[in-house]
Protein backbone atom coordinates (compact mmCIF):
# COMPACT_ATOMS: atom_id res chain seq x y z
CA UNK A 1 0.00 0.00 0.00
CA UNK A 2 2.91 2.22 0.51
CA UNK A 3 4.36 2.16 -2.53
CA UNK A 4 0.31 2.82 -4.09
CA UNK A 5 0.69 5.22 -2.33
CA UNK A 6 4.00 6.79 -2.66
CA UNK A 7 3.67 6.74 -6.88
CA UNK A 8 0.18 7.91 -6.81
CA UNK A 9 1.49 11.11 -5.33
CA UNK A 10 4.54 11.11 -7.74
CA UNK A 11 2.26 11.25 -10.36
CA UNK A 12 0.62 14.14 -9.29
CA UNK A 13 3.47 16.80 -9.56
CA UNK A 14 4.97 14.72 -12.53
CA UNK A 15 1.50 15.37 -14.96
CA UNK A 16 -0.93 17.81 -13.15
CA UNK A 17 0.88 21.33 -13.49
CA UNK A 18 1.88 20.75 -16.96
CA UNK A 19 -1.17 20.01 -18.13
CA UNK A 20 -2.64 23.09 -16.40
CA UNK A 21 0.79 25.00 -17.50
CA UNK A 22 -0.56 24.50 -21.28
CA UNK A 23 -3.23 25.97 -21.36
CA UNK A 24 -1.72 29.10 -19.38
CA UNK A 25 0.33 28.66 -22.96
CA UNK A 26 -2.39 28.52 -25.50
CA UNK A 27 -4.92 30.15 -24.50
CA UNK A 28 -3.58 33.58 -24.26
CA UNK A 29 -0.94 32.97 -26.99
CA UNK A 30 -3.30 31.54 -29.54
CA UNK A 31 -2.48 34.48 -32.06
CA UNK A 32 1.06 33.16 -31.94
CA UNK A 33 0.36 29.34 -31.92
CA UNK A 34 -2.29 29.20 -34.93
CA UNK A 35 0.61 31.31 -36.72
CA UNK A 36 3.19 28.46 -35.70
CA UNK A 37 1.05 25.81 -36.74
CA UNK A 38 -0.71 22.90 -34.76
CA UNK A 39 2.48 20.65 -35.42
CA UNK A 40 5.48 22.32 -34.11
CA UNK A 41 2.65 23.94 -31.57
CA UNK A 42 2.16 20.29 -30.03
CA UNK A 43 5.93 19.40 -30.40
CA UNK A 44 6.81 22.35 -28.41
CA UNK A 45 4.71 21.63 -25.90
CA UNK A 46 5.46 18.08 -25.87
CA UNK A 47 8.82 18.82 -24.85
CA UNK A 48 8.05 21.31 -22.47
CA UNK A 49 5.69 18.82 -20.57
CA UNK A 50 8.40 16.01 -20.61
CA UNK A 51 11.05 18.49 -19.03
CA UNK A 52 8.02 19.58 -16.12
CA UNK A 53 7.57 15.96 -15.40
CA UNK A 54 11.23 15.13 -15.38
CA UNK A 55 12.19 18.05 -13.14
CA UNK A 56 9.33 16.72 -10.80
CA UNK A 57 10.41 13.34 -10.53
CA UNK A 58 13.89 14.36 -9.97
CA UNK A 59 12.90 16.70 -7.36
CA UNK A 60 10.38 13.48 -5.95
CA UNK A 61 12.62 13.37 -2.43
CA UNK A 62 11.66 16.63 -1.09
CA UNK A 63 8.53 17.17 -2.87
CA UNK A 64 7.42 14.25 -1.39
CA UNK A 65 9.39 14.41 1.90
CA UNK A 66 6.01 14.75 4.15
CA UNK A 67 3.81 12.43 4.41
CA UNK A 68 0.57 10.92 6.55
CA UNK A 69 0.64 7.78 6.21
CA UNK A 70 -1.74 4.94 5.21
CA UNK A 71 -5.46 6.22 6.37
CA UNK A 72 -7.99 3.28 6.31
CA UNK A 73 -10.61 6.07 6.69
CA UNK A 74 -9.66 7.93 3.61
CA UNK A 75 -9.45 4.68 1.02
CA UNK A 76 -13.39 4.70 1.50
CA UNK A 77 -14.26 8.18 0.17
CA UNK A 78 -11.03 8.34 -2.27
CA UNK A 79 -12.75 5.13 -3.81
CA UNK A 80 -16.09 6.60 -4.25
CA UNK A 81 -14.40 9.55 -5.95
CA UNK A 82 -12.18 7.55 -8.39
CA UNK A 83 -15.42 5.36 -9.40
CA UNK A 84 -17.06 8.68 -9.87
CA UNK A 85 -14.11 10.21 -12.29
CA UNK A 86 -14.60 7.02 -14.38
CA UNK A 87 -18.26 7.35 -14.50
CA UNK A 88 -17.54 11.40 -15.58
CA UNK A 89 -14.53 10.17 -17.81
CA UNK A 90 -16.72 7.65 -19.54
CA UNK A 91 -19.84 10.19 -20.43
CA UNK A 92 -17.61 12.80 -21.72
CA UNK A 93 -15.48 10.49 -23.70
CA UNK A 94 -18.97 10.52 -25.67
CA UNK A 95 -18.68 13.62 -26.58
CA UNK A 96 -14.99 15.39 -26.71
CA UNK A 97 -12.23 13.70 -29.36
CA UNK A 98 -8.42 13.83 -28.89
CA UNK A 99 -8.37 16.75 -31.00
CA UNK A 100 -10.73 19.07 -28.77
CA UNK A 101 -9.02 17.57 -25.53
CA UNK A 102 -5.48 18.81 -26.63
CA UNK A 103 -6.99 22.61 -28.26
CA UNK A 104 -6.05 21.99 -31.62
CA UNK A 105 -9.91 23.66 -32.43
CA UNK A 106 -8.88 26.78 -30.68
CA UNK A 107 -5.26 26.64 -32.72
CA UNK A 108 -6.87 25.71 -36.32
CA UNK A 109 -10.45 27.06 -35.97
CA UNK A 110 -11.04 26.74 -40.00
CA UNK A 111 -9.53 23.51 -40.74
CA UNK A 112 -10.87 21.48 -37.35
CA UNK A 113 -14.13 23.54 -36.61
CA UNK A 114 -15.96 22.09 -33.61
CA UNK A 115 -19.79 22.49 -32.74
CA UNK A 116 -20.50 23.81 -29.10
CA UNK A 117 -21.36 21.06 -26.87
CA UNK A 118 -24.42 20.79 -25.02
CA UNK A 119 -25.78 17.20 -24.69
CA UNK A 120 -24.55 14.48 -22.03
CA UNK A 121 -22.36 15.98 -19.36
CA UNK A 122 -22.10 19.07 -20.75
CA UNK A 123 -26.20 19.84 -20.38
CA UNK A 124 -25.23 19.62 -16.60
CA UNK A 125 -22.23 21.38 -16.22
CA UNK A 126 -20.16 23.64 -18.74
CA UNK A 127 -16.81 21.99 -17.63
CA UNK A 128 -17.80 18.48 -17.15
CA UNK A 129 -13.83 17.40 -18.07
CA UNK A 130 -12.33 19.89 -15.07
CA UNK A 131 -14.36 18.73 -12.67
CA UNK A 132 -13.48 14.71 -13.64
CA UNK A 133 -9.92 16.27 -13.15
CA UNK A 134 -10.61 17.69 -9.83
CA UNK A 135 -12.45 14.78 -8.19
CA UNK A 136 -9.80 12.47 -9.49
CA UNK A 137 -7.11 14.53 -7.94
CA UNK A 138 -8.59 14.80 -4.87
CA UNK A 139 -9.15 11.07 -5.18
CA UNK A 140 -5.69 10.58 -5.58
CA UNK A 141 -4.68 12.95 -2.49
CA UNK A 142 -6.75 11.53 -0.07
CA UNK A 143 -5.81 8.10 -1.06
CA UNK A 144 -1.81 9.21 -1.20
CA UNK A 145 -2.07 11.06 1.87
CA UNK A 146 1.23 13.52 1.22
CA UNK A 147 1.33 16.82 1.67
CA UNK A 148 2.48 17.54 -1.89
CA UNK A 149 -0.88 16.07 -3.20
CA UNK A 150 -3.20 18.41 -1.24
CA UNK A 151 -1.32 20.84 -2.69
CA UNK A 152 -1.42 19.89 -6.23
CA UNK A 153 -5.07 19.73 -5.70
CA UNK A 154 -5.19 23.19 -3.94
CA UNK A 155 -3.25 24.86 -7.23
CA UNK A 156 -5.73 22.66 -9.37
CA UNK A 157 -8.77 24.56 -7.96
CA UNK A 158 -6.76 27.72 -8.36
CA UNK A 159 -5.43 27.03 -11.71
CA UNK A 160 -8.21 25.17 -13.27
CA UNK A 161 -10.69 27.80 -12.37
CA UNK A 162 -8.19 30.55 -14.41
CA UNK A 163 -8.51 28.03 -17.15
CA UNK A 164 -12.03 28.37 -17.27
CA UNK A 165 -12.04 31.99 -17.23
CA UNK A 166 -9.53 31.53 -20.11
CA UNK A 167 -11.61 29.12 -22.19
CA UNK A 168 -14.20 30.90 -21.49
CA UNK A 169 -13.66 33.81 -23.42
CA UNK A 170 -12.39 32.06 -26.07
CA UNK A 171 -15.52 30.24 -26.49
CA UNK A 172 -17.76 33.37 -25.81
CA UNK A 173 -15.99 34.52 -29.26
CA UNK A 174 -16.24 31.85 -31.15
CA UNK A 175 -20.27 30.65 -30.47
CA UNK A 176 -21.24 34.65 -29.63
CA UNK A 177 -25.25 34.59 -28.58
CA UNK A 178 -25.26 30.93 -28.75
CA UNK A 179 -22.53 30.61 -25.98
CA UNK A 180 -24.40 33.06 -23.98
CA UNK A 181 -27.42 31.65 -24.00
CA UNK A 182 -25.58 28.14 -22.81
CA UNK A 183 -24.18 29.74 -20.05
CA UNK A 184 -27.30 31.27 -18.86
CA UNK A 185 -29.08 27.96 -18.27
CA UNK A 186 -25.99 25.65 -17.65
CA UNK A 187 -23.85 26.31 -14.84
CA UNK A 188 -20.37 26.48 -14.73
CA UNK A 189 -18.46 23.20 -12.55
CA UNK A 190 -21.13 22.37 -10.01
CA UNK A 191 -23.58 20.12 -12.14
CA UNK A 192 -27.39 20.76 -11.54
CA UNK A 193 -29.35 17.11 -10.88
CA UNK A 194 -31.68 17.74 -13.67
CA UNK A 195 -30.77 19.31 -16.56
CA UNK A 196 -33.17 21.50 -18.35
CA UNK A 197 -34.35 20.80 -21.90
CA UNK A 198 -32.52 22.31 -25.10
CA UNK A 199 -33.78 24.93 -26.57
Amino acid sequence: MDHARYYVALMLPMTLPGGILYWFSIHPFISFWRKLGVPVTLALHAIFLALLASLAFALRKPLLSIQFGTQAWLIVPAALLFGLSIALRIGISRHLTGRILVGIPEMSPDQSPAPLLTKGPFARVRNPRYLQILVVVLACALFSNYLASYIVFAASVIGLRVVIWMEEKELHKRYGKDYEDYCARVPRLLPRLHAEASR
